[in-house]
């Protein structure tokens, strides 16, 4: 025996208030019109837009951040226009000019001819979670900075050192563009330890880190522990005329800090020797190689009585 029209009726009331007593809100689209044939009331609280003002497609886009637009109503129509039902996360903008992130899941209907007949989908309040995700981006990106900063001085570590002269070093060998490098060592810092403690030796690493970052002033140059008492400057697209100069600053602002150093045997203050390369890298030459050989100058810098530059066109 038939349905009569009033359980039907009955029938379409419940369905109705059980997806109006939702969070999601339900919504449909007609294909052939491209227009709104309902929309669920949860719609203006949430965004401030009325129920009855979502007429057609081009309010939904139009009340869409302008940064998704094209994505996602692009994405959208061409995955119903292949019958795929889909999904799609956006900033849907707030009648106070602010926004709420949306997930809409979207279903295709199809008419018995297999053709679209309209889109049915709900739109899920996730702003909570959005910002649940941007927080853990955030302090994925601050656990990251921190694994490449040496933690007592605050300039980069000997890992973050490696991963720039590695991008670099391929730079300069696909460019054809020099590549320079300054390796620093205090003088006589075990002695300085000896003498000041390893607090007052922590302190002045902290300004000798300082005073060689105010030596640079790009921002692809870097400044870096290498470990201990040594620091190294990594300077992209630098000749030797250029690196000299920078070491020469390098050694004045060092030189201006007046540390006492009343166990140094070369003066009465902190001073640091320094060896320092410039090379165009060819395609046989490995990095380390470079490293090696500026480092062997800082070795001949100390050997020749310290507290001076070393250089080399390698």
């Amino acid at each position: 025996m038939p349905e009569s029209k009033l359980e039907l009726d009955s029938d379409n009331a419940v369905y109705r208030t059980l997806l109006e007593s939702t969070k999601a809100i339900p919504w449909k689209i007609d294909w052939a019109t491209m227009k709104f044939a309902y929309i669920g009331p949860q719609i203006e609280p949430l965004l401030g837009w009325k129920q009855d003002s979502w007429l057609t497609v081009d309010d939904w886009a139009t009340r869409m951040h302008p940064e998704d637009r094209d994505y996602v109503v692009n994405f959208c129509v061409s995955q119903s226009k292949a019958g795929v039902d889909h999904e799609a996360d956006y900033r849907a903008l707030t009648k106070n000019d602010g926004y709420v992130w949306i997930r809409d899941v979207v279903h295709v209907v199809r008419n018995e001819q297999g053709e679209v007949d309209s889109l049915i989908g709900f739109m899920f309040d996730i702003s909570e979670r959005k910002k649940g995700e941007e927080k853990l981006v955030a302090l994925q990106k601050e656990l990251e900075a921190l694994s490449f900063k040496d933690s007592l001085t605050g300039v980069a570590n000997r890992r973050k050192f490696e991963s720039v002269l590695d991008t670099e070093w391929a730079s300069a060998r696909r460019n054809g563009q020099p590549l320079s490098l300054i390796v620093v060592d205090v003088d006589f810092f075990k002695q300085y330890n000896d003498y000041y403690g390893h607090i007052r030796g922590d302190e002045c690493l902290k300004q000798i880190a300082q005073a060689l970052g105010l030596s640079v002033t790009r921002s692809r140059d870097l400044v870096a522990r290498f470990g201990g008492e040594e620091f190294v400057l990594v300077l992209p697209e630098t000749d030797a005329e250029a690196v000299l100069h920078v070491a020469e600053r390098c050694k004045r602002k060092l030189e201006n800090l007046q540390i006492p150093h009343e166990a140094s045997s070369i003066g009465r203050f902190v001073t640091a020797s320094m060896g320092v390369g410039t090379i165009r890298p060819s395609p046989e030459m490995e990095s380390k190689h470079f490293v090696e050989a500026v480092d062997k100058l800082l070795y001949k810098a100390k050997q020749n009585g310290r507290n001076r530059i070393e250089f080399e066109n390698l």
